[in-house]
């Protein structure tokens, strides 16, 4: 398997096990449809939780959660609204980041941003 994967598997391992930590209820893991995925979903009281997994190695000149641009944003967003959709749910969502800086003995820094961007209004 590629490093990159392994540093994607090991990342959203250890998103999902602060999250838990924290008494978020898991909902699904790699969520797809058709080609766009969310890395995380899960519930955090009455709120629906859109969790983007960042993980980078500490050689990285730009931070996991600034590679989360508008494109990756309105993404999310999309797939977020199909989620909700699908599961005929009426729920507060909210959009968070796990970033996290991984160096090469696996020891870590991890961060949790709640609200890290909101939907615009269309």
């Amino acid at each position: 398997m590629a490093e990159h994967n392994d540093l994607g598997k090991l990342g959203e391992k250890l998103a999902k096990d602060l999250l838990v930590a924290k008494g978020y209820q898991i909902l699904e893991q790699n969520w797809v449809c058709g080609h766009k995925e969310i890395d995380i979903i899960a519930k955090d009281g009455d709120e629906l939780v859109i969790v983007e997994v960042r993980a980078r190695r500490v050689q990285c000149l730009i931070d996991p959660e600034e590679t989360v641009d508008k494109y990756k944003q309105r993404f999310l967003i999309w797939a977020a609204e199909s989620y909700v959709e699908r599961n005929n749910l009426d729920i507060d969502v909210r959009f968070d980041i796990v970033a996290i800086v991984i160096d090469k003995n696996n020891e870590h820094r991890i961060e949790h941003i709640e609200n890290a961007f909101y939907p615009m209004l269309h």
